[in-house]
């Protein structure tokens, strides 16, 4: 497996986090709402990673 597809699926596994973390803090759960900060901070490394692993080609 690719360097590019491994960060693709950690960001797909980061996103459905937050999607649920999202959904529970909009009914009312605040620690939900830190959960889904946290996992958005989590895609944003792993963002700035697959764009370096992109553009080397790995």
């Amino acid at each position: 497996m690719s360097k590019t597809n491994s960060l693709h699926d950690k960001i797909k596994s980061h996103y459905a986090t937050f999607e649920d973390e999202h959904a529970k803090n909009a009914s009312g759960n605040k620690a939900a709402g830190s959960r889904a900060r946290k996992a958005l901070g989590e895609i944003k490394k792993l963002v700035t990673d697959y764009r370096k692993a992109s553009v080397a080609g790995e």
